[in-house]
């Protein structure tokens, strides 16, 4: 292993764990946040130091970690505290798909595998293709709200909401995904989703299992097009909610299937046969 880069890497997120692991540099990694869940072997071969606005530091410290890796400003009291240890720390602070992207190729630069990143970036980008180009063939795009939290209400990110668009649907709340912070996307009057009427309801509640009931149960909430036919899903936080190669392939896909079935039936019910297959 080259000497002039990294060796001893703490991840305190997943989305850089899983992207070492697709470079094939996972053995760089000496510690994981205890919410990895990709790529399953991680949590099994690594050290978890980290939740994801705490961490500890001194079993970090421990580790001797020459490069720190995190996530966003809610993770900068965390770095603070590692830098005045001495450690090195990265923060990325990526938003949307092309920062997911800039984030693989950067950390490839890191770790001194930038063809291998190229690559990786290069089938993501192929296989978002593939998906963009199978939903223009529909000609009726689903309003789709993506809520992120329940209490309260939080519209989805900026990555979350392009990868909608990208899978076929229509998002109903580009106003708030433009907003990198969650405090900035909470919607205060839920009267705006009814409004919206959404087709479909995407639910992804950090990692609290998404409960429809509870959906169906809000106040005139039955007027939604999306809860009177029971078009409310769940897309499992670890494959869209982190901003990484989950996203752009597990989560996107996802989607993709959720509007496609709902297109299925969209045309059924028109009389209209539709046989091309689920991604």
């Amino acid at each position: 292993m080259p000497s002039d880069h990294p060796s001893r890497i703490v991840c305190l997120t997943e989305e850089t764990t899983e992207t070492l692991y697709l470079l094939g540099e996972d053995q760089r990694i000496v510690g994981i946040s205890g919410f990895t869940v990709r790529p399953a072997r991680a949590r099994k071969e690594k050290p978890k130091v980290s939740a994801f606005t705490s961490a500890k530091i001194d079993r970090i410290c421990e580790l001797q970690p020459d490069l720190v890796l995190g996530f966003s400003d809610l993770q900068a009291d965390i770095a603070a505290d590692l830098i005045r240890r001495g450690v090195d720390v990265h923060v990325f602070n990526h938003r949307d798909v092309a920062g997911i992207l800039r984030m693989i190729r950067t950390l490839g630069g890191m770790v001194g595998c930038q063809a291998r990143a190229e690559m990786l970036c290069d089938e993501l980008t192929a296989g978002l293709d593939r998906i963009r180009a199978m939903a223009a063939q529909w000609t009726v795009r689903p309003r789709v709200y993506f809520e992120e939290w329940d209490e309260p209400l939080i519209a989805g990110s900026r990555w979350v909401s392009e990868l909608v668009e990208i899978a076929g649907g229509g998002e109903c709340f580009p106003q708030y995904a433009k907003h990198s912070l969650g405090k900035d996307r909470i919607i205060a009057d839920p009267r705006e989703v009814i409004a919206a009427a959404p087709d479909l309801i995407l639910g992804s509640w950090c990692g609290k299992k998404f409960r429809p009931e509870i959906v169906r149960g809000r106040a005139g909430w039955d007027a939604v097009p999306a809860v009177a036919a029971n078009e409310l899903h769940e897309i499992k936080s670890p494959i869209i909610l982190q901003p990484g190669p989950a996203a752009l392939t597990d989560g996107v896909q996802a989607i993709h299937r959720i509007i496609e079935a709902w297109q299925q039936r969209r045309i059924s019910a028109c009389g209209a046969g539709f046989s091309r297959p689920l991604l």
